[in-house]
């Protein structure tokens, strides 16, 4: 089994890092923010803008998804295929300075070109999304026998 993490996108320090100067601080300033800010409020804190931790893994069969939505019901979750990206949304009410206001989640995660989108399936459970994807049959590895002329 392979496992990928993908729980904030890169905002792009290598990329920023190639043209120097300013272009390149702002990217670490960027990801110096994100860091103490996570840091600060908890990894189960807020979310920022609205986005939530994910993780993709996979084996020889499947693409898994796990996306940590803690203090949200069953029913206001809605996961989509949509234009080769998977689409997670989610609300939940959250506590604001004048009573209850309630926060919107939402996360498009990049999926494989072979996935089998009428057997995709997901779970949630203790504020854990578990989505699996699973591979065409084109698309899983075969064992090519070799043979002696």
């Amino acid at each position: 089994m392979r496992y990928i993490q993908f729980t904030h996108p890169s905002r792009g320090i290598a990329a920023a890092a190639g043209y120097g100067g300013r272009l390149a601080q702002a990217g670490i300033e960027n990801q110096l923010d994100w860091l103490f800010g996570t840091a600060l409020t908890g990894f189960a804190g807020q979310a920022r803008n609205g986005q939530f931790p994910v993780d993709l893994y996979e084996d020889k069969n499947n693409t898994y998804v796990r996306a940590e939505l803690p203090g949200v019901t069953r029913d206001t979750i809605s996961v989509e295929i949509v234009d080769g990206a998977l689409s997670i949304q989610a609300s939940r009410k959250g506590k604001a300075a004048g009573g209850e206001d309630t926060v919107q989640l939402k996360r498009l995660v990049s999926i494989p070109d072979e996935v089998q989108a009428d057997k995709v399936s997901a779970a949630y459970e203790n504020g854990i999304l578990a989505v699996t994807l699973p591979w065409s049959e084109e698309a899983k590895p075969r064992k090519i026998n070799v043979s002696v002329n």
